[in-house]
Order: C-alpha cells, then structure tokens, then sequence
C-alpha cells in the first residue's frame, strides 16, 4: 500500500506541472487587460515598494498600474508595469518557437538599466503561481554581482482578478533584502 502511495504522490506531481505552451496559453488567457494597484491595506508580503512617491499616488485608484497586451498576432504578451512613472518597466513573455513552445523565455526591460532574460520555470510553477528564473546561458547580468531582477513570480487569485507580481532581487550574487513586489486588481 505504501509503494502505491508514493507512485500516486509522483504521478499527481509530475500531472501537475505545465508545460510552456500550456502556460504560455493560459497566460495570454487570464492576464491581458488593465489592472490596479490595490489599496496600502492589501500590499502584504511586499518589501515596501508601493511606498516610492511615483507609486504611492497609485494604490488604491482606478489609474492602470499594469497592464497586458498580447503582440505580434499572438506571439508575445507585453508586460507594462507602472506605465507613465519613473519606475515604467516592460517584460515580454514568448515562446522560443511559436508552434512549438519548448521553452516560455521573457526579457524584463528594467529601471535598474539592464535586461535580465529568464525562463519559465516548469517543475515549480501552477497555472495560479508561474515563475520565471533568471537564465545564466542568455543574459550575463544573471551570473554577475549587478543588481538584477532574479525571479519574476506571478500569483493569481480570486478568480483570476488579483494578482501579486514579485520581482526578486539579486545583488552581488546574493538575494538582496528589497524586492519589488505590488498587489494589482483586475480593472
């Protein structure tokens, strides 16, 4: 009966991780749109990011904090996160081949000044938590002691109508104490 179990407990496991076509897919699906800051109240679990002055005048407004849009006749999803801020940064999310799909990759086009490539990251992520990793063989800043966005982990929740976008930041090869990290409301 034991042996069964482990064998049950490998099989959901190994079911539940998505390929990065499916997330890619599902990510076209459940995030194109505008969506808000939400309100100080609700900005738990970040590092104080939704502080900074050029932010702070967002949270809790109806004013577009990110939004998504899908480019290219379908094949890539633009990111735009705090459009018309000094903080404005853009990641584009798309398959290595589109009919394909062997690989989800992005580019972060950061305020730090640099462009962390990453790739989906299939072992740990869900259809409602999809992380990214920084990709040490495409983007030297991965592997260098530059501050960088690290990790880009979405979560979505509440019936796909909030999510918790965490830019995880590494600094001298470590990960640093101060990540950017906000809350958003579907518009």
């Amino acid at each position: 009966m034991k042996k069964l179990s482990i064998i049950s407990l490998m099989a959901l496991t190994l079911f539940a991780q998505m390929t990065p076509k499916e997330a890619y897919d599902h990510m076209v699906k459940v995030l194109p749109g505008e969506w808000k800051l939400s309100p100080a109240s609700q900005q738990k679990d970040t590092t104080g990011a939704h502080n900074h002055p050029a932010v702070k005048r967002l949270l809790g407004t109806d004013k577009t904090a990110m939004e998504y849009e899908v480019i290219g006749r379908g094949s890539s999803l633009k990111e735009e996160l705090l459009p018309g801020t000094i903080r404005h940064m853009v990641t584009m999310y798309h398959c290595d081949d589109f009919k394909e799909c062997n690989q989800l990759l992005a580019t972060h086009y950061c305020a730090k000044q640099n462009q962390p490539s990453f790739i989906f990251n299939t072992k740990e992520s869900t259809k409602t938590r999809l992380i990214f990793d920084c990709d040490e063989d495409r983007s030297e800043v991965c592997d260098s002691d530059e501050p960088h966005v690290h990790h880009i982990i979405l979560e979505l929740s509440d019936d796909y109508n909030h999510l918790k976008a965490s830019y995880i930041v590494y600094e001298e090869g470590e990960r640093a104490s101060k990540h950017t990290i906000y809350h958003f409301d579907k518009k």
